[in-house]
């Protein structure tokens, strides 16, 4: 029997890497997290405001895969509208409320956790709907599609953003790194521009696929163009092709003037890039927009049995049919469907051991230093040996997952970094890191009620004016089912 839909077009191990990654990344490294966020803002502000005529009323809105959230406060600071903010990782929304004083703002969105193939809302709730850089995180992007024409008014927009244009002009050798993981020869090439002839897909995405994120590259212009005509009534595009060095610029210059139109449609066939568009619901919005959300919940649904939901003195939501039941935590409410809030949200457990919670040191043995870092991205730096245990908790074949981080440091004496995992005895994961950045491991361990963790790394280094024996460092150690 097929899988259903949903775990075709994205499984519950991805999903559970996405609430991970989220949770780390979201301000984990707070100044970089703000730059870029800002930096996404304008570009995503620009796109906006080109079609603003086309786009109309604004409110309500929802931005899917939201990250911290930091688009949706845009949405409703400088645009003025009132919405929500969705996104897989409760806990990256969580974070993202230090938004509002960082960056001293008035109004806020709503902040759900969800699922952008469930999403929470009643049919016909929405006037705008806005995704950006998420899409090609499905396998299936139609079933994204299906979900939020569900959502959206008649007339109703949805703006997606930075997706990925599968370029034809590649040999596909390898997988490519994010910019500041690049050897120096691969650096060179991409400022001349052909660095995109030889890698695989775009830039980053191998960081993303080692955590355990699937992407979807294989979307060409003309995919997009069908999928976007299948669906919506009238479409608006924006296209974005890269221009790095000579490599890139000489044939980008020649394919629009080749191009009947003077477009870049041919340059981005070429060479790939990304796509906005903003695409518009069949039919005529009626009623008048809506003046608020003082009563939000209005506009959700049951994420088990599709009911309309209520929201108590306690600031909880309910659903009053099946008891579904959602507290305000922290500023978020989860309206993951009940069997994967279940399993991506397990809270404190023995099978796990997440740095950012308090309770994970009652599992540490030795070798370990003190916690640092911010937000969801704790961690320890380890010496060349640490030492853990885990509990089993669930039924099943188990399988280890190891998160750290290499520093360019331990690259100083010209070998790479080799990190192993013991489990009671047995070597269960031994990879080689070639380059600095986050890395994540990954081994069957075998069956057992307790398991004693040992890890070993190498090489060994120390910071000028520290004492301390170094090699990398960890933030996320957890047991998950096999797949």
């Amino acid at each position: 029997m097929p899988p259903p839909a949903s775990s075709a077009a994205q499984s519950l191990a991805v999903k559970r890497a996405e609430v991970e990654f989220h949770n780390f990344a979201s301000l984990g490294e707070t100044d970089r997290a703000l730059a870029s966020y800002a930096d996404e803002n304008t570009r995503r502000g620009l796109v906006i405001r080109a079609h603003r005529d086309f786009i109309g009323a604004m409110t309500p809105f929802l931005e899917i895969g939201a990250n911290a959230g930091h688009t949706s406060y845009m949405l409703a600071n400088e645009f003025g509208a009132d919405g929500f903010a969705l996104d897989i990782s409760a806990d990256a929304l969580r974070h993202g409320v230090a938004l509002m004083d960082l960056w001293k703002l008035s109004r806020a969105p709503i902040r759900l956790g969800g699922d952008a193939l469930h999403l929470p809302f009643r049919d016909g709730s929405l006037r705008f709907v806005m995704a950006c850089q998420m899409l090609s995180q499905f396998m299936d992007i139609e079933s994204v599609f299906l979900e939020v024409k569900r959502v959206l008014m008649p007339g109703g927009i949805f703006c997606f953003t930075e997706e990925p244009l599968r370029r034809l002009l590649s040999l596909r050798l390898y997988r490519c790194p994010y910019q500041n993981r690049m050897k120096a020869w691969e650096r060179k090439l991409f400022d001349w521009g052909l660095l995109g002839y030889l890698v695989r897909d775009v830039i980053g995405a191998e960081q993303e696929e080692s955590f355990g994120i699937r992407q979807n590259h294989k979307m060409y212009l003309t995919d997009w163009h069908r999928l976007i005509r299948k669906h919506f009534a009238e479409h608006h595009y924006q296209i974005f092709v890269p221009e790095r060095g000579w490599g890139e610029r000489v044939v980008k210059r020649l394919a629009v003037r080749l191009d009947p139109c003077r477009s870049e449609w041919r340059a981005a066939r070429l060479l790939g890039g990304t796509l906005a568009a903003l695409c518009r619901k069949p039919g005529v919005a009626a009623g008048p927009v809506p003046a608020g959300l003082e009563r939000f919940e209005a506009f959700l649904r049951c994420p088990d049995c599709h009911s309309g939901l209520s929201r108590d003195a306690s600031e909880t939501l309910r659903c009053p049919a099946c008891g579904y039941s959602a507290p305000n935590e922290g500023g978020v409410f989860n309206l993951l469907p009940s069997a994967e809030r279940a399993e991506l949200y397990p809270g404190d457990r023995q099978d796990i051991l997440d740095f950012s919670l308090p309770s994970h040191a009652e599992r540490l043995l030795q070798g370990w230093y003190e916690l640092e870092g911010s937000f969801g991205n704790k961690y320890r730096w380890i010496g060349p040996r640490a030492t853990a245990k885990l509990g089993r908790v669930q039924d099943g074949p188990q399988r280890l997952r190891l998160r750290g981080y290499a520093d360019e440091m331990a690259f100083r004496q010209g070998r790479p970094v080799r990190v192993e995992a013991r489990v009671n005895g047995t070597r269960v994961v031994q990879q080689t890191i070639e380059r600095p950045g986050l890395f994540v491991l990954e081994g069957d361990v075998p069956d057992a009620a307790e398991y004693a963790l040992e890890i070993n790394a190498s090489p060994t280094w120390s910071a000028p004016a520290d004492g301390r024996v170094f090699t990398v460092t960890l933030s996320m150690i957890r047991l998950i089912p096999r797949e």
